[in-house]
């Protein structure tokens, strides 16, 4: 292994214990540093982003016997159905810079800043991926060990809180717009579009050129203007009281919940879905009529696309989407940021600083 000199031996860290409620965080000043293997690299992190993922994680809400987000304590609570191996380092968001290479891995590679994708491809296996923070520890610790080829150069200005709140958001909703076939003049509506991952996918819609309809709380209409979407909608009232039935192209959707089938009803004949969070609800009502009908394409998305990830590298650094920070915290501070986070009262990223 090839290493900048001196690293030390152990670090500082956020541990899940297990499924639960906070006091399953446990913060750790004497928690190993990893070493990296076979291609790998080790980054030395510098600030990791707070996602769904992070709480859903932690209370086992992934599993299928879970119903919703405050009671689920389950043992098969992972993004694969399976059990964690407790403790975990979570965190899906790292920013940082390469401070030692496994085999295999070219020494120039040294002191890279990076970002690391969130789903690591570069391990898919039969169609399944790992995810960082849930099959293999994650950003929110000192260091962490990655795959190589999910790390990825980035040349640009940007701070790294700032930069640290693409991969998981902004890389779920490249892929949503990607699997989707989002192009320019189509009509899109995005729903929780405050949130990180409904912020990123108005930006990135109105990138492709597409008409963006944004679904947003009442209580937040008046902080949606920076978020650039060409009509603010209102959560709070029904759907189809504020546009026509068959009038969306695309549907992008991290919400689910009990209005889910208006969604549907408001595609037009041969429109598309796409899903990737649940936080309304995950158990919705489909008519399968209006799915074969209207011959709707219905899309689950968790796993990226290869190349989804380049190209969101790309647009950061030719400054095609900027970041929005709602907030940053110390890591040791990460109890108070999931309570922030869980109360939805912001838009944007909330952001853990990793100490130096």
């Amino acid at each position: 292994m090839s290493s900048f000199p001196d690293l030390p031996k152990t670090m500082m860290a956020m541990l899940l214990t297990g499924h639960g409620g906070y006091e399953k965080l446990q913060y750790r000043a004497d928690f190993l540093v990893p070493e990296a293997g076979p291609g790998e690299v080790l980054i030395k992190v510098a600030a990791a982003g707070i996602n769904n993922t992070d709480i859903n994680t932690r209370i086992g809400w992934y599993s299928d016997t879970a119903s919703d987000r405050t009671d689920a304590v389950v043992e098969d609570g992972s993004w694969t159905g399976e059990a964690l191996a407790f403790p975990r380092i979570q965190g899906a968001d790292v920013c940082g810079k390469i401070v030692a290479v496994g085999p295999r891995v070219a020494p120039k590679r040294l002191g890279q800043r990076v970002l690391v994708q969130s789903c690591l491809v570069s391990l898919r296996q039969n169609g399944l991926d790992q995810w960082l923070g849930s099959e293999r520890n994650g950003g929110f610790a000192q260091y962490v060990a990655v795959p190589a080829l999910d790390a990825f150069a980035i040349d640009s200005d940007l701070s790294d809180a700032e930069l640290a709140s693409f991969p998981c958001s902004y890389g779920t909703a490249e892929n949503l717009l990607t699997r989707s076939g989002v192009k320019a003049d189509e009509r899109v509506l995005i729903t929780g579009a405050t949130g990180g991952l409904g912020s990123a996918a108005v930006q990135l819609a109105k990138r492709r050129g597409a008409e963006v309809l944004a679904l947003v709380s009442l209580q937040k209409m008046d902080q949606c203007a920076a978020l650039g979407a060409d009509r603010l909608l209102s959560r709070d009232q029904p759907l189809l009281d504020q546009i026509d039935a068959n009038s969306l192209d695309v549907v992008i959707d991290a919400v689910g919940g009990a209005a889910w089938p208006d969604l549907i009803e408001a595609l037009r004949p041969r429109g598309r879905y796409a899903v990737s969070g649940a936080i309304g609800g995950p158990m919705v009502s489909l008519d399968l009529r209006k799915l074969y009908l209207k011959d709707l394409t219905l899309f689950g998305c968790t796993a990226q696309d290869e190349g989804v990830f380049q190209n969101l590298i790309s647009y950061i650094e030719r400054g095609e989407v900027k970041p929005l920070i709602a907030r940053t915290y110390v890591l040791s501070d990460m109890v108070q940021a999931q309570k922030d986070f869980v109360a939805k009262s912001h838009i944007g990223k909330l952001v853990l600083i990793v100490p130096q």
